[in-house]
């Protein structure tokens, strides 16, 4: 019985597993997420990490309500419905907007107000923002992606998104339209703007005359900047805390979050986790 048991903890990869880390939720944490995983589990091989990709919300609902995921991932504030959901929230990088057109689209600059225009449906054609005579393709997300969340609060205001807009589930998946369609504008992580295939290439534009560049994104000069968050239920402890710590490291900081595109976290969130895990003992397994 034993050895039966040891042979389903193992299954094919020759090893026995004592715990699991699920880990649901944004897209756009998918990058580090995944690679940490998988240096997680070479550094410490009795654990699995289960990596999955839904959307912010979807992660909110798996973490704070089903209790399906140790830890959801999300790329926006928590709403105030979420508020008592009793999370807490870590950060574990920052992270910009762009957005983003055909390379080949001779536009450059916009202010906010324009993107406002263009994504409520009020500007219609590239020509009336000095461009070539095209009507405009706006790609958008859909509603459970943080993404589309942070992007309305800093752009959208009062206005509502365009209704006739090409809605998309993930953050890739938008890059690749945008890059073969001339008409397009959207907005993604400044961390996926660097294509990851020849044929994905777009243009980050300029908002207000600043571009989206580490720089300004950590002088909070880019109109479109933001937190990139893990959410655990409750003080998070034994291997869900592991995980987290270790993608806290330096490590993983200098390592899975810069090759991402993305922002290591600051000293003072550093210091927040760590009064965090001084409340309730930051027990490990």
């Amino acid at each position: 019985m034993l050895l039966a048991s040891l042979f389903v903890l193992s299954g094919c990869t020759g090893r026995e597993i004592r715990g699991t880390v699920v880990v649901s939720g944004s897209t756009t944490l998918l990058p580090i997420a995944e690679v940490a995983a998988q240096e997680f589990e070479d550094a410490k091989p009795y654990y699995n990490v289960l990596v999955s990709g839904m959307g912010t919300s979807a992660g909110i609902e798996a973490v704070g309500v089903s209790g399906t995921a140790d830890i959801g991932t999300a790329s926006r504030e928590l709403r105030d419905s979420e508020m008592d959901l009793g999370l807490e929230v870590i950060p574990v990088a920052h992270d910009g907007i762009a957005v983003i057109v055909h390379q080949d689209n001779p536009i450059s600059d916009l202010t906010v107000e324009q993107v406002q225009a263009i994504f409520s449906g009020k500007v219609k054609n590239w020509s009336e923002l000095g461009g070539d005579d095209l009507p405009i393709v706006i790609v958008n997300r859909d509603e459970a992606s943080g993404t589309r969340t942070a992007f309305a609060e800093a752009v959208m205001g009062d206005e509502l998104f365009e209704v006739n807009s090409v809605v998309l589930p993930g953050t890739g998946q938008v890059r690749e339209v945008v890059a073969r369609t001339p008409e397009a504008i959207g907005y993604i992580s400044v961390g996926f703007v660097e294509p990851r295939m020849v044929n994905t290439i777009v243009k980050p534009l300029k908002l207000n005359g600043i571009e989206p560049s580490d720089e300004n994104i950590i002088a909070h000069r880019y109109p479109i900047s933001r937190t990139l968050n893990f959410l655990t239920k409750g003080i998070p402890e034994g291997s869900p805390l592991q995980y987290i710590e270790f993608v806290l490291s330096d490590y993983v900081q200098q390592g899975a979050v810069i090759d991402a595109g993305f922002l290591p976290v600051t000293p003072e969130d550093q210091a927040r986790f760590r009064d965090l895990l001084s409340q309730g003992g930051g027990a490990h397994e």
